[in-house]
C-alpha cells in the first residue's frame, strides 16, 4: 500500500524533474557524477527532491508509484552511477522510496561527504530506516578515519546502532570532551576480553584517557590484559598506573615464560614484577592450562615457606583466575572437569568481570556446586543478576542448599519467571506446578481499524511493497524490522499484531514470527508458532517415531519456515540440511540423491524428520542430546555428556560449550513445548527434556 498522490500531479512533477535532471546531466556531460559529489562536499543541497518535503503521515499509500523505480535505482547504485541516481531521486519525488536513490548516491563514497550533507539527509527522511543507516554508516566510517568531529556532528541522528556503531559514536565523544557520554559503553567494552568490533577495542584502549576512568578501573583492565596477553594495552595501562612495563620485558617473557618464573625469586618484590608474574602464567596457560596450574600451586607452596612472601594475595588469586578461565575455554576439546570450580574458588578475593563470573557460574552449574554458583552470581552486577537466566539459576541454587527462607525465596523467583513463556519461564512453570497452555490455533482477531492504521503506516507500507515486488528480500526485511521497532517504541502492540497477522496471511511467516518474538507482552502463539505443511510434518514424524512438536521446533529454529533458506555453510530448505547429510539420508532410504529434490518442501521435511530420528537413536533417545546433535553434530553432543552419572537436562543445556548450540537447544525445547500444546498433546518442558545419561 503506497502513498496517495494525484496522478496529474505526479506525472507533471515527474516530467518537470526528469527534464531538469536531463538538462543537468547534459550540461555536465560524463563528469556529472563527480560534479554531483562536489555539491555534497561543498555542503550544498544533495537531496534532489528537497523542495518536495518528505512526509510520513497517515495518508493512503495506494497510488504511490516510487516502488516501480526501486530495482532500476538499485542497479544504478550497484554500478555507482551518481547521475542516474540523481534522476531517480527526482522521478520518485515525494514517494515512499525516494530516500533510496539518495542513500545509494551518498553511500558511493561516505568518506568524502561533509557531515552537513548527512544531517540534511537525516532531517529530510527523518524516521526512516535509511536515514538511520546512512548516519550510522557515516559515523562508523569517520570513526575509523579518526575524524571524530564529523562523528559528533551526526551522533544525535543515530538512534539504533549496532555494537560497532555504538562504539563509533562513543569514540567521537571520548575525543570531544564529553566524558560522560563516552562512558556509556564502559561496562560493555572496558573489561571484556572476548572478540569485539575493532572500533570497540579501540574505544576501550582510548577510554584509558577518559577523566572518568579511575586508577582502580585501569588496574582491573590491566589484570585482564595480562591474562590474554594484549601487549599494547598492557604498556598503556601500566604507564598510566605509574608502573611502566616495556615491550622488551613482555617480549622476553613471551618467548620464555618459565625462564622468568625461575628467576622470579631473585627479583625485587615490586608491583611491576607481580604483574609480570601474571603475564608469565598467562603465557604458560596459553600452552597448557594444567601446566600453568601446577606452576601456580608449586609457587604458592614454596612461597608459604618463606618468611617474606614473593606473591601477594591479589596475585595468588588472579593466577588461579587465569587457569580457571583457560580451563573453561577447553571444555569442548578436553571435556568438563570440576578442577575449574576449584580454581575459581581459589580465585575468590579479586573482582570478576562478566566473562569470568559466567565461566565460574557455568562450571558450578555443571557440577552441582550450588554454593559456588551463589558466589559466582553474587559477583555479577545488579542488572545482570536480574536477567532471567541468572534468576532461574539462583532459584535453583537456593532450592538445593538454602534454608526454609531461601527455599521460599526460590519459589517466589520461579513464580515471577513463570509469568513469561520463554525457555526459563516454561521451566519455572513446571517448578511451581503451572500448566502451560498456548491456547487456540485460531489466529487472533484484529480490528479493521488497526489493519487500516497498519497499512497506512509508512514503515509497514514500505515493507509490504518491497515484499510484493521483485526487490531483494534484504530490503523488505530491514524495513519490516524497523517498522516493528518504531511501533514498539510507541508501545503500539495492536499495530504490531495487525502487521503480524497480515504478514502471516500472505505467507510471510518469518517476519510475522519476528514481530511477535520481538515485542514484550504480546503472546500470540498461533502467529509466533505457525504450522505450515502440517500434514507432511505430522505424517513423516510419526512414520519415523518422533514427536511432531519437536520436528516443528527444529524447523522453526532452522529456517523460520522460509522454504528457500540457505545458510552460509550450505544448509538448505525448511530443515536446513547439509548436502553431505542429504546424501547420507538418501542412501539410507534407498533413493538417488538429487539436490533439487532434497531442498524442496516435502522431501526436505521427510529427510529432516528421518535424520532427527536417526540422531535420536544414536543418542540414547534423548531429545536434548539429539537437538544438540542436529545443530553441532552427534559426536559433539556425546562429548558434552557427563562422564559419570546422569545430569539434569537443564544443567547439560546450560553448559553446552558452543554458545550457538546452547541457545539453539534452549529455543528448540521452548518451541517444541509450545507446539505440543498447539497440537493438542501438551508435554511440559521438564518432562520433554528429561535427564541426560552418562556417556560411555
Amino acid at each position: 500500500m503506497l502513498k496517495n498522490i494525484s496522478t496529474d500531479t505526479l506525472t507533471s512533477t515527474t516530467q518537470t524533474l526528469s527534464k531538469a535532471g536531463h538538462v543537468l546531466v547534459n550540461k555536465l556531460g560524463p563528469k556529472a557524477p563527480i560534479a554531483v559529489s562536489l555539491l555534497g562536499l561543498m555542503g550544498m543541497t544533495q537531496i534532489a527532491c528537497a523542495q518536495l518535503s518528505f512526509q510520513e503521515n497517515t495518508q493512503n499509500y495506494a497510488n504511490d508509484t516510487s516502488i516501480n523505480y526501486f530495482n532500476e535505482a538499485m542497479a544504478a547504485g550497484d554500478r555507482k552511477d551518481s547521475g542516474a541516481l540523481y534522476q531517480y531521486e527526482q522521478m520518485m519525488g515525494n514517494g515512499l522510496f525516494a530516500m533510496y536513490p539518495a542513500y545509494w548516491r551518498l553511500n558511493n563514497d561516505l568518506s568524502t561527504l561533509n557531515p552537513a550533507v548527512v544531517t540534511q539527509f537525516a532531517k529530510q527522511y527523518a524516521g526512516s530506516v535509511m536515514a538511520e543507516k546512512l548516519t550510522a554508516d557515516y559515523a562508523e566510517v569517520k570513526a575509523q578515519a579518526g575524524d571524530y568531529n564529523a562523528v559528533r556532528q551526526v551522533a544525535n541522528y543515530v538512534h539504533n546502532p549496532d555494537d560497532s556503531e555504538k562504539c563509533a559514536v562513543a569514540l567521537g565523544f571520548n575525543n570531544g570532551g564529553d566524558a560522560m557520554r563516552a562512558m556509556s559503553l564502559k561496562t560493555e567494552v572496558w573489561l571484556t576480553t572476548k572478540k569485539q568490533a575493532a572500533l570497540c577495542s579501540q574505544l576501550a584502549t582510548e577510554m584509558n584517557n577518559n577523566p572518568m576512568i579511575s586508577n582502580n578501573d585501569r588496574k582491573e583492565r590491566l589484570l585482564r590484559m595480562l591474562r590474554v596477553g594484549s601487549t599494547g594495552d598492557i604498556m598503556i595501562l601500566s604507564q598510566s598506573l605509574g608502573t611502566p612495563i616495556a615491550y622488551s620485558e613482555l617480549s622476553e617473557i613471551q618467548l620464555n615464560p618459565t625462564g622468568f618464573i625461575s628467576r622470579f625469586a631473585s627479583l625485587p618484590n615490586s608491583v611491576k614484577n607481580q604483574y609480570l608474574y601474571l603475564y608469565a602464567i598467562g603465557r604458560i596457560a596459553d600452552k597448557s592450562y594444567r601446566e600453568a596450574a601446577i606452576q601456580v600451586d608449586y609457587d604458592i607452596n614454596q612461597d608459604n615457606n618463606r618468611a617474606q612472601k614473593l606473591l601477594n594475595e591479589e596475585t595468588r588469586h588472579y593466577a588461579y583466575r587465569i587457569v580457571g578461565v583457560k580451563r573453561m575455554n577447553y571444555n569442548t576439546d578436553d571435556g568438563f572437569n570440576d578442577e575449574a570450580v576449584t580454581w575459581f574458588r581459589k580465585s575468590l578475593g579479586v573482582s570478576f568481570n562478566y566473562e569470568e563470573a559466567e565461566d565460574y557460574a557455568m562450571a558450578a552449574i555443571r557440577f552441582s556446586q550450588w554454593d559456588d554458583l551463589i558466589h559466582a552470581l553474587g559477583t555479577m552486577d545488579n542488572a545482570t543478576q536480574k536477567e532471567n537466566i541468572w534468576q532461574y539459576w539462583l532459584a535453583r541454587a537456593y532450592e538445593q542448599v538454602g534454608d526454609s527462607s531461601k527455599k521460599s525465596l526460590a519459589r517466589q523467583m520461579y513464580q515471577r519467571l513463570a509469568n513469561s513463556s520463554d525457555y526459563y519461564g516454561l521451566l519455572a512453570k513446571d517448578k511451581v506446578g503451572q500448566r502451560f497452555n498456548a491456547g487456540s490455533t485460531a489466529l487472533p482477531n484484529v480490528s479493521s481499524g488497526d489493519t487500516a492504521r497498519m497499512l497506512n503506516d509508512p514503515h509497514f507500507a514500505r515493507a509490504f511493497a518491497l515484499y510484493n515486488s521483485s526487490a531483494s528480500r534484504t530490503y523488505a526485511n530491514r524495513e519490516w524490522n524497523w517498522a516493528v521497532k518504531k511501533a514498539r517504541d510507541n508501545k503500539d502492540n495492536k499495530l504490531i499484531l495487525a502487521a503480524a497477522k497480515y504478514a502471516h496471511d500472505m505467507g510471510w511467516l518469518d517476519r510475522s514470527i519476528y514481530a511477535i518474538d520481538n515485542t514484550d507482552g504480546l503472546d500470540a502463539f498461533s502467529l509466533s508458532h505457525p504450522m505450515p505443511h502440517q500434514s507432511e510434518v505430522v505424517t513423516y514424524s510419526r512414520q519415523v517415531g518422533i514427536d511432531p512438536a519437536w520436528a516443528y521446533g527444529i524447523m522453526r529454529q532452522e529456517s523460520r519456515f522460509v522454504s528457500n533458506a540457505r545458510s552460509g555453510v550450505g544448509a538448505s530448505g525448511l530443515m536446513q540440511i547439509m548436502p553431505d547429510t542429504a546424501k547420507y539420508i538418501a542412501r539410507n532410504l534407498g533413493e538417488t540423491y538429487s539436490a533439487t529434490r532434497a531442498n524442496t518442501g516435502d522431501t526436505n521435511i521427510r529427510y529432516g524428520t528421518w535424520y532427527m530420528s536417526d540422531i535420536m537413536g544414536k543418542l540414547y533417545n534423548q531429545p536434548v542430546l539429539a537437538t544438540a546433535g542436529y545443530n553441532a553434530g552427534p559426536n559433539k553432543a556425546k562429548r558434552w555428556q557427563p562422564v559419570y552419572g546422569s545430569l539434569a537436562a537443564d544443567q547439560y543445556v546450560e553448559t553446552i560449550a558452543y554458545p550457538e548450540t546452547r541457545n539453539y537447544v534452549k529455543r528448540v525445547m521452548e518451541n517444541a513445548t509450545i507446539y505440543s500444546s498447539l497440537l493438542g498433546a501438551n508435554m511440559p518442558i521438564t518432562q520433554r527434556m528429561g535427564t541426560v545419561p552418562a556417556g560411555y
